[in-house]
């Protein structure tokens, strides 16, 4: 046994617990700081999964209840694979809490991975922006996410201190490779045109803001001239500007020539001599002399676009720049003689968005990420590309790093695609398996050793930064793989005597899973060109379909029991259809659909055609669809961004009744149910309440159901128990369960790790949750 196992006694308080560092009794009921600690040295299969299942909702252990931890740590074992480690862990008993309400029979895991190492949590927006730095010895992480920057350990993944706020607008730019006596410091720039430089040892500002350009500050950059710190800024204003970090003052006049705003700085030494070099929308770059303030020769002039991106490194032994555009290309510039070096790199075929340098075999290369999802190397020293493009993302590619790893130079690349990827540059091969667990775009990317393990550390417009160990790791169960990125939608249908579940996703696919087994059925289906966003389920001439709704202005219909497409793809629609549901309509299967046009259509199932003209009166895009029967009559119930609720008698095409208002949000989804025998209309909003409305009188039941802490974006019905129940789910990753009689919630909210944008009770009385890009089935115990 090692000793960092045995150290502070807690491989020790492990074992006792009843099995060692597996024991789920242990890892229910002990202080996540002492289980972390501990799963740090996890050896052995069971170790080694345990430590990834605790680590994949780690960041929600810290502040919850042993209870909540519970069904976490349920979860988590399911989407590893591990059904009987997920039930082992659901049957853990809990000092002062009831036995677990709901177990888990299986999720998909396509957003787990060995490799997390943390999941850092407290920026309300994206993340734009991820540095490195070592502050008393320990490596850190800075961020930054509009408003705020904040520090983090890397070894703990802990903040450090509070975040640094000062900014009265956003943060755009951010440098941290400056000292000043001894401490380390981050600049910031921002669009309330100030610099403002901060201690990261001690989290407060140094001096006042630097004031001096007339727009948004949206480059930073630090450099030592003549023996003093200094910091570099490029603003909206064309002007570039140098400040000593000792005094903050300007130094000298700013240096003008740009033209237009300045999107990148960097620093480079040339013959001695300290230079920044600019990348402007005026299409150009320039080169400063810090020590004189004045420009080096000319513009650098050939992009045709905004020079975005600008990075330098040692070529032959000359300093170069690169220079990366919206036109598509990098332009390579000898900063000795401000000339070019060889023709433009070309072969992305929309903006270049990132630039990294390594080297490369002895070679100097530069990795670029660009609009096409593609990353591309280049040799420097020839200007030619090397083998063929890196594919796999499915988008932009937003950030790119370059680290050496055990001898192999790699580059870690972020996407729109919410993904991270790892590829070796010798060979020109994807390193394992894509890192996933943003739930959105990955917007930043930097590398950094901790511990002497390579981290990847990255932000996205989750809100979220995570640090992922670059080492392959061991492999940890058979996690069901699906869909590649945010479940949309759910419906749950019986086809051949199974009980299925359907989901609709962002990566253009429709995927049908067996509920019994969490096996998905047959292949995708597939034919919509952009992300489906809805989904419901009906019966046509007795076989079961699925209708489905995409941003590619389309409404198809599939057989369920054949995987195909039935008919043409339903058309009308001059917007994304947001919103899918089915009814019977004398006599006829219906789909009701809602859509970014503000309109809601009806579709004869039969015969694929439109029913009457499209029923208008939201002035917002409608987000939620659903059918009820009222006093004999179907009706369909719809929500908007308008936050109105509205009734449509769908024999007639008519409006029934006024607007329901109420909600102070967007109304994102509707369900329906009876309750009393009256028929009711659940919604849930973007101002985080549910209500509930009496669709014969057209009235509010209650007050609205408080306690979700996010958008509600979805709401299903059922009868659970002899109970009409809702359940909804929001974008504060909780599910919560509604008596509707009562207008009291069903025992404590489930809580997942990540946004809940889809529920559905499938006849068996199995609950269906997609949140991120996952699905998960439970069943009450």
């Amino acid at each position: 046994m090692s000793d960092d196992l045995q150290s502070g006694g807690l491989y020790r308080e492990s074992a006792v617990a009843g099995g060692g560092l597996a024991d789920p009794g242990w890892l229910v009921n002990a202080d996540p700081e002492r289980v972390l600690s501990v799963l740090g040295g996890a050896v052995g299969r069971e170790e080694v999964l345990a430590a990834a299942v605790y680590r994949a909702s780690a960041h929600l252990h810290w502040d919850v209840d042993a209870g909540v931890r519970r069904q976490l740590l349920a979860l988590d074992a399911a989407r590893y694979g591990d059904r009987g480690l997920a039930a082992r862990i659901t049957a853990v008993p809990v000092e002062g809490e009831p036995a677990a309400r709901w177990g888990v029979d299986w999720a998909t895991g396509g957003m787990v991975t060995p490799q997390l190492q943390h999941t850092l949590t407290g920026h309300t927006r994206e993340v734009r922006t991820v540095a490195t730095a070592v502050v008393d010895g320990r490596p850190v992480a800075v961020t930054v996410s509009c408003y705020e920057v904040r520090v983090w350990d890397l070894t703990t993944g802990r903040p450090v201190g509070q975040p640094l706020t000062g900014h009265t607008d956003e943060v755009r730019a951010m440098a941290t490779t400056a000292v000043v006596d001894g401490r380390p410091l981050v600049v910031t720039g921002g669009d309330d045109q100030t610099v403002r430089v901060w201690d990261l040892a001690t989290g407060q500002p140094i001096g006042e803001p630097l004031t001096g350009h007339t727009d948004a500050v949206w480059a930073v950059a630090t450099a030592v001239v003549d023996g003093r710190p200094v910091t570099i800024t490029g603003g909206v204003d064309g002007a570039v500007q140098v400040w000593d970090l000792t005094t903050g003052r300007p130094v000298g006049q700013p240096l003008t020539g740009h033209t237009d705003r300045v999107q990148a700085v960097t620093v480079a030494v040339v013959d001695g001599r300290p230079v920044a070099v600019t990348g402007s929308d005026d299409k150009t770059a320039r080169v400063w002399d810090l020590t004189t303030g004045r420009p080096i020769g000319e513009a650098l002039t050939g992009h045709t676009d905004w020079v975005q991106v600008v990075t330098v490194a040692v070529v032959d032994g000359r300093p170069v720049a690169f220079t990366g555009s919206i036109d598509g290309t990098v332009r390579v510039w000898d900063l000795t003689t401000g000339r070019p070096v060889g023709e433009p790199l070309t072969g992305h075929t929309h903006e270049v968005e990132a630039v990294a340098t390594v080297v490369v075999d002895g070679r100097s290369v530069a990795v670029t990420g660009g609009d096409d999802g593609a990353v591309r190397v280049w040799d420097l020293a020839t200007g030619r590309q090397i083998g063929e493009r890196l594919t796999g993302h499915t988008g932009t590619v937003l950030a790119v790093a370059a680290v050496v790893v055990d001898g192999r130079p790699l580059a870690v690349t972020g996407g729109v695609d919410g993904t991270v990827r790892v590829w070796d540059l010798t060979t020109g091969r994807p390193v394992g398996e894509p890192l996933t667990g943003h739930t959105h775009e990955v917007l930043a990317v930097a590398a950094v050793v901790v511990d002497g393990r390579p981290v990847a550390v990255t932000g996205g417009v989750d809100g979220t930064v995570r640090v992922w160990d670059l080492t392959t790791g061991q492999p940890t169960g058979q996690p069901l793989t699906g869909h590649t990125y945010g479940v949309e939608a759910v419906a749950a249908v019986v086809v051949d005597g199974r009980s299925v579940a359907v989901t609709s996703n962002h990566d253009r696919t429709v995927r049908v899973w067996d509920l019994a087994t969490g096996q998905p059925i047959g292949e995708p289906l597939t034919g919509h060109t952009y992300g489906v966003e809805a989904v419901a389920a009906a019966v046509v001439d007795g076989h079961p379909v699925a209708v489905t709704g995409s941003h590619d202005e389309t409404v198809r219909v599939w057989d369920l029991t054949t995987g195909q497409p039935i008919g043409e793809p339903l058309t009308g629609h001059n917007g994304g259809v947001c919103a899918v549901a089915t009814a019977v309509v004398d006599g006829r299967p219906v789909a009701v659909t809602g859509g970014w046009d503000e309109t809601v259509r009806v579709w004869d199932l039969t015969t694929s055609k439109q029913v009457g003209e499209p029923l208008t009166g939201h002035a917002y895009p409608v987000l939620a669809v659903a059918t009820a029967v009222v006093d004999g009559w179907p009706v369909a119930v719809t929500g908007g961004w308008d936050e109105t609720v509205r009734v449509w008698d769908l024999t007639t095409g008519r409006p029934i009744g006024e607007p329901l208002t109420g909600h102070n949000g967007g109304v994102c989804a509707v369900a329906t149910g009876v309750v009393d025998g009256r028929p009711l209309a659940v919604t849930g909003s973007h101002d985080e309440t549910v209500r509930v409305w009496d669709l014969t009188t057209g009235q509010p039941i209650g007050e609205p159901l408080p306690g979700h802490t996010g958008g509600v974006l979805a709401v299903a019905t059922a009868v659970v128990d002899g109970y009409q129940v809702a359940v909804t789910g929001s974008h504060d990753g909780t599910v919560r369960v509604w008596d509707l009689t009562t207008g009291e919630q069903v025992a404590t909210s489930l809580p997942f790790p990540a946004p809940v944008r889809a529920v559905a009770v499938a006849p068996g009385g199995e609950l269906l949750v997609g949140f991120g890009w996952e699905l998960a089935c439970l069943t009450a115990r």
